[in-house]
């Protein structure tokens, strides 16, 4: 069973990846059981069939009355037919960032941590009805403030879901900031000052190279190619501030195939060549 990164293989003609993205997940075939690697954290606002998630030791099953919000990270989930011969939900994807911005705009921030399940399911109400019908990955996509329109649509469900569960909804959110280094996060640390490659690194993170670049913008808000060259050029302004390195005995540790690469892209970021250090 392939691993499915999601929502990356929703994205449609997309540089960036957005702090909140919608999708129309339709499906005519019965019991369809994925391998899903969850890069940000979901609402799956559930229509029209049923729906069963496995996370580590923990599982729960839901209908159409219900929605989830499913914690970003690795999850098995099963999709299920009903009467109708089509499953059909509508997926709302957000950001750490976005989530960490509305808790500071409408919450105090002084409940404390806690380690909650890694689901919350939501019992649909008309409001939320009327709400997931309002929804619409093509609106999102077409509309001339679609950004702007959408994140006012982040906030009007966060607001009426603190108002409907109070202190659970609350305390769930918060225990979805990360409070740990992701383990993507820790295969690209460790790899910082290495000389593998971009592809390299996508590679022992499980992900093909343009994956690997949209999730990692998303967890590191910034291109990885660029983000990795300034933390390796750093590294090597300070070893050879050291004084017992010379640009020749780094380059290759730094990333670049030959030194007159490596003294060009120093003195592009710095102003100085790295033989102004060491002589």
């Amino acid at each position: 069973m392939p691993i499915e990164n999601i929502p990356e293989i929703y994205f449609q003609n997309k540089k960036e990846p957005q702090d909140i993205f919608v999708y129309d997940f339709k499906m005519t075939s019965d019991v369809v059981k994925s391998k899903v690697n969850l890069s940000m954290n979901m609402f799956s606002f559930l229509q029209v069939g049923k729906k069963q998630v496995h996370f580590a030791n923990t599982s729960i099953a839901v209908n159409n009355k219900q929605s989830l919000l499913l914690k970003k990270g690795n999850w098995l989930w099963t999709e299920l037919l009903d009467t109708d011969a089509i499953y059909y939900c509508k997926l709302v994807f957000f950001s750490e960032k976005k989530l960490t911005d509305f808790l500071s705009k409408y919450t105090n921030d002084v409940k404390p941590y806690q380690e909650e399940e890694p689901y919350f399911v939501i019992e649909n109400d008309d409001y939320i009805a009327a709400f997931i019908s309002s929804l619409s990955s093509s609106t999102f996509s077409k509309h001339s403030f679609s950004d702007a329109l959408l994140a006012l649509k982040f906030e009007e469900i966060m607001l009426y879901l603190l108002n409907k569960y109070g202190s659970s909804f609350e305390y769930y959110l918060h225990s979805l900031i990360s409070k740990e280094v992701s383990p993507f996060k820790n295969v690209v640390e460790s790899n910082v000052y290495s000389n593998l490659k971009l592809e390299e690194i996508a590679f022992l993170c499980n992900m093909s190279l343009s994956t690997f670049k949209r999730h990692f913008t998303s967890e590191y808000n910034e291109p990885p190619g660029k983000w990795l060259k300034d933390k390796r050029l750093q590294k090597a302004k300070e070893l050879l501030e050291g004084g017992e390195l010379k640009a020749s005995d780094i380059y290759l540790d730094m990333g670049y195939n030959n030194l007159s690469n490596f003294s060009v892209a120093f003195k592009t970021k710095f102003g100085f060549s790295p033989t102004d250090i060491t002589n």
